[in-house]
């Protein structure tokens, strides 16, 4: 192999490691997106931005179940419905997506009134849906939601 052929080859070579290269990045982005199904590990939310880039949040009234499942002062994860609900004082209502604003995975736990994305770290407050800890830069999207016959709906 003449010397020029050698460094042809060596061009080539490097060409395709770098084309791998950024293959491999796009794909680690991917897992990381709300694109076509979620963030790694979390299915997309029907409706939200895994699914062709429609909000967060419910597009009808969606039933929670009674409203003394949310204590006064406290919060309640409806983890299915993928939303939180508190409840600032008696009789009053907040409720916000549980979809997490940095990669759309859904919230797990609430702790110390403040909820977990379970896929970076990010926390919300529950009664404001505040950033309290990155990577997530905005706030939980705001749902309406009411008391009625008893039972919450949210949308």
């Amino acid at each position: 192999m003449s010397a020029s052929q050698s460094a042809a080859r060596r061009t080539v070579l490097k060409g395709a490691a770098a084309l791998a290269g950024a293959a491999g990045a796009g794909l680690t982005l991917a897992a990381c997106s709300t694109e076509a199904g979620g963030a790694a590990g979390s299915p997309a939310v029907p409706g939200g931005p895994g699914a062709a880039g429609s909000p967060a949040v419910p597009g009808g009234p969606v039933e929670l179940g009674a409203a003394t499942d949310v204590p006064v002062g406290g919060a309640k994860l409806y983890r299915e419905q993928k939303l939180v609900v508190s409840c600032p004082a008696e009789g009053r209502y907040k409720a916000f997506s549980a979809q997490c604003t940095h990669a759309g995975c859904i919230l797990d736990k609430i702790e110390e009134g403040q909820g977990n994305c379970p896929c970076h770290g990010s926390r919300f407050d529950v009664a404001t849906g505040k950033v309290l800890r990155g990577p997530a830069a905005d706030p939980l999207a705001a749902v309406p939601v009411k008391a009625e016959g008893g039972k919450l709906i949210a949308g």
